[in-house]
């Protein structure tokens, strides 16, 4: 197998500056060439750009807001920002597309965060859902048109595949496994061929989650989603090399309910 040459993380660390010793942590050990961060909660004014300089992250993209959403793409490679699509029509900030330059070969790098969608299953009765699924079809028409290698990664708050929740049947109807959802991810994967690298590199069945709800005792229940994803075009993920799930995150102090995943290239 060859070796990386670019690797690309993504986390929804929930509160960027609440876990920064965190993000320093899995930065120092992990060491990704970029780091694709959701739900920062920060404004980018107060965004903590001083410790990501310090270990040489030293380009950076955020689109955040006051105390909710927002993301950030923070690059030791040097970056251009090239669009902050408005995927949800109301302003919200949950995306940034960069291009990488030098030795990331001129990918372009998506960082998204899509909408948890509430409680309940049901557009009428929660107009959070039909904002979800009103999300991934913005997002299906944006992809039919995309024609550069890309790499979209983040939070998705859908787990598609049976074996990606610990019980698929008593998920059916809850918010991030039901078929309407599931059916809305598939076409937005089918508009440009995406390849679920998560699924490359640990084919179904096996085990892959990647959050864990608060309130069960992630460890010993295991009652795990596999709700963040990276995808690629398929001559980008044809170079694809290793994935990996950074599954000690969860057991830190405090942790993000989600951990990061990791993909390495060797473009």
């Amino acid at each position: 197998m060859a070796s990386p040459t670019f690797t690309v993380a993504t986390w929804n660390i929930n509160s960027v500056r609440l876990r920064i010793d965190q993000v320093e942590r899995f930065l120092t050990e992990q060491a990704p060439d970029v780091l694709c961060l959701q739900e920062i909660k920060t404004a980018e004014a107060l965004f903590p750009h001083d410790m990501f300089e310090r270990l040489g992250y030293t380009h950076r993209a955020v689109h955040g807001q006051k105390g909710y959403h927002g993301v950030a793409t923070v690059s030791r490679l040097p970056l251009r920002e090239v669009s902050r699509h408005d995927w949800q029509a109301n302003r919200e900030a949950r995306h940034v597309g960069v291009e990488v330059l030098g030795a990331g070969g001129g990918v372009i790098l998506e960082n998204v965060y899509i909408p948890a969608g509430g409680d309940i299953p049901d557009a009428q009765a929660n107009p959070k859902f039909g904002q979800k699924l009103a999300f991934l079809e913005r997002m299906t028409r944006w992809a039919e048109a995309v024609d550069r290698p890309t790499l979209i990664v983040g939070d998705f708050n859908i787990a598609p595949l049976d074996c990606d929740v610990y019980d698929h049947k008593a998920l059916l109807k809850v918010v991030s496994h039901t078929p309407q959802e599931v059916a809305a991810l598939k076409a937005l994967g089918d508009a440009h061929g995406w390849v679920d690298l998560g699924r490359k590199h640990i084919p179904a069945p096996e085990r892959n989650y990647s959050w864990w709800s608060y309130r069960s005792y992630w460890r010993e229940k295991d009652q795990g989603r596999r709700l963040d994803h990276m995808w690629a075009s398929p001559a980008l993920a044809a170079q694809s090399v290793s994935h990996t799930i950074v599954e000690e995150t969860r057991r830190w102090e405090q942790p993000s309910d989600h951990v990061p995943l990791m993909t390495g290239f060797a473009l």
